[in-house]
C-alpha cells in the first residue's frame, strides 16, 4: 500500500487513480480517519503516562505510610483505566475502518497510461503479423477440437460443471507444448524456474494486491484460510515477502502452474469454448528490480518482448495495447495487454498481460533492498503472462487450419509434438 505521508501529499492524484480504476474509496475520509486514529493514539499514550505516574505515586505513598492519600489516588487510577478502556474501544473501531480503507487505496498510474472507462478505450500501440485471409469456410476452435478429437467440452461439463473441458490427444500435447516452449524461452533469458504452492494464505493475496478488490474471482477453501491462486504471480512475489533482497541484477522468476478463477461477471461470446474457463495453465514471469522508474520501465519492455517473441514463434498475428485506467486493477502502475487474432471472433482477443507495479506490491509484502547509500528501500515488481493455455489454443488452432481440414503445427512447436507438422483428420473406421 502507499505510504500515508505520501498519500496526504498527493491526495488528489490518489483519488483520481481510485476514480479511474472504479474503486469505491474517498481519500479525504481516509485522511480524516487517520487523523482521528493518530489523535486517539496520542490521547491513549498520554492517559497511560498519567496512569503510570499515579501508580508510581501510590507506591511511594505506601512505602511512606501515607495509606489514606494512596487510597485516594487508587480511585483516580481506576477512573483513568476506565477512560483508557473507552479509548481502546473507540480506537479499535477507528483502526478497523482505517485499515479497511487503507487496503483499498490504489496504486497511482503512469503519466502515459490512457484515460478511459473500459477495454474499448485501450490504445493500440502496434500490430505484428498478417491476419490470414481464408478462401473457405473456417471452423472455430470448438469445431476443430471436435472433428480432430482434441477437445471434449460436453464431458468436461459433465465432470466439473460449466466452463470445464477435457483436452485429448494432440490437444493435450499442444497445451503442454506451448507451455514448455514458453518456459524454454524464459530459461534462455536467465529466469529461474520455480514450482510453487497453488493454495495460499489470505495475506499472500492481500500483500500482492489481489485482495480485497478481486476477492470474488478467487476460490476459497472453506475452513482452511487458504485460497486457490489465479496466477503464480502471487506465490512468486510472496516468495520474498518480509526479506531484504539483492537486486543489483534484477531477480527473474518463472513458474508453470495450474490456475483457478471464478470468472464472475463474464459472459456473452466469452462463454463459448476455451476463452474463459475456471481452470487453466500459465507460464508466468515475475521480476524484482531496483526501485528506479527507468529500470522497471526497461524490465516492462523486456518481459513484454518475451511474450511477443513467443507469439512470433507460434506464427500468430497480434497487437499490443496500452491499458487504460478503467481496465486496470488496483495494484497496477502501467500495463500492456497483448491480443492475438482469433478468426472465429473476427477480432483480437486478450492472451497476455504485462504489468509494472513500482513498489506497490513490495510495500504490502515488505520486500526491501538497499540503495546506493545502503538505505533500505522497497523494490519494484513486474509480471507478465508468457503464455496461458488453453486460451492460446483458440488462435493456434483457428489461424493454422488448412483447406483440407488439417491444422498446421508451427515449426517452433514441432519438436514438442514428436516432429509432427500437421494435425490431420482422423480416418474413418476401416479407411487407411
Amino acid at each position: 500500500m502507499l505510504e500515508m505521508k505520501w498519500i496526504r501529499a498527493h491526495a488528489e492524484e490518489v483519488q483520481a487513480a481510485a476514480d479511474g480504476k472504479k474503486i469505491n474509496i474517498n481519500i479525504q475520509e481516509l485522511l480524516e480517519r487517520d487523523e482521528e486514529r493518530r489523535a486517539l493514539l496520542l490521547e491513549t499514550e498520554e492517559g497511560r503516562r498519567v496512569r503510570n505516574a499515579l501508580s508510581a505515586d501510590i507506591g511511594r505513598m505506601m512505602q511512606a505510610g501515607q495509606r489514606e492519600q494512596a487510597e485516594g489516588l487508587r480511585s483516580e487510577v481506576k477512573q483513568r483505566n476506565e477512560q483508557l478502556e473507552q479509548l481502546k474501544a473507540k480506537l479499535e473501531v477507528i483502526q478497523e475502518e482505517f485499515t479497511r480503507m487503507q487496503w483499498l487505496v490504489p496504486n497511482v498510474v503512469s503519466p502515459d497510461t490512457p484515460v478511459g472507462t473500459s477495454d474499448a478505450d485501450n490504445v493500440e500501440l502496434r500490430r505484428v503479423g498478417e491476419i490470414p485471409a481464408f478462401e473457405y469456410r473456417i471452423k472455430d476452435h470448438v469445431e476443430l477440437g471436435e472433428v480432430h478429437d482434441l477437445i471434449d467440452i460436453a464431458r468436461g461439463v459433465k465432470i466439473g460443471g460449466t466452463r470445464s473441458y477435457v483436452l485429448k490427444g494432440a490437444g493435450l500435447l499442444l497445451h503442454r507444448a506451448v507451455q514448455q516452449l514458453a518456459l524454454d524461452l524464459l530459461l534462455k533469458q536467465g529466469f529461474t524456474p520455480l514450482e510453487v504452492p497453488l493454495m495460499v494464505r489470505e495475506d499472500a493475496l492481500l500483500n500482492t494486491g489481489f485482495f480485497p478488490t478481486g476477492r470474488d474471482q478467487v476460490y476459497e477453501l472453506t475452513g482452511e484460510n487458504k485460497w486457490l491462486v489465479g496466477t503464480s504471480e502471487v506465490p512468486l512475489v510472496s516468495y520474498y515477502a518480509d526479506e531484504v533482497v539483492d537486486v543489483e541484477q534484477p531477480i527473474k522468476l518463472a513458474a508453470v502452474s495450474t490456475c483457478f478463477r471464478s470468472e464472475v461477471g463474464s459472459g456473452g461470446r466469452d462463454v463459448r469454448g476455451l476463452y474463459r474457463v475456471h481452470q487453466f495453465a500459465k507460464v508466468e514471469q515475475v521480476i524484482l528490480c531496483a526501485p528506479d522508474a527507468a529500470e522497471s520501465e526497461r524490465m516492462l519492455q523486456e518481459i513484454t518482448g518475451h511474450a511477443e517473441q513467443l507469439l512470433q514463434l507460434l506464427e500468430l498475428p497480434y497487437r499490443v495495447v496500452a491499458v487504460c485506467t478503467g481496465d486496470m486493477g488496483q495494484k497496477t502502475y502501467k500495463q500492456y495487454d497483448i491480443e492475438t487474432w482469433m478468426p472465429s471472433r473476427e477480432a483480437y482477443g486478450e492472451t497476455h498481460s504485462s504489468s509494472n507495479l513500482h513498489d506497490f506490491q513490495a510495500r504490502r509484502s515488505n520486500i526491501r533492498c538497499r540503495d546506493a547509500e545502503g538505505k533500505l528501500v522497497y523494490c519494484h515488481t513486474l509480471n507478465n503472462t508468457a503464455v496461458a493455455s488453453p486460451r492460446i489454443l483458440i488462435p493456434l488452432l483457428e489461424n493454422h487450419q488448412q483447406a483440407d481440414g488439417s491444422i498446421r503445427i508451427p515449426a517452433a512447436l514441432q519438436p514438442y509434438m514428436g516432429g509432427a507438422e500437421f494435425i490431420t483428420l482422423p480416418h474413418p473406421a476401416g479407411e487407411e
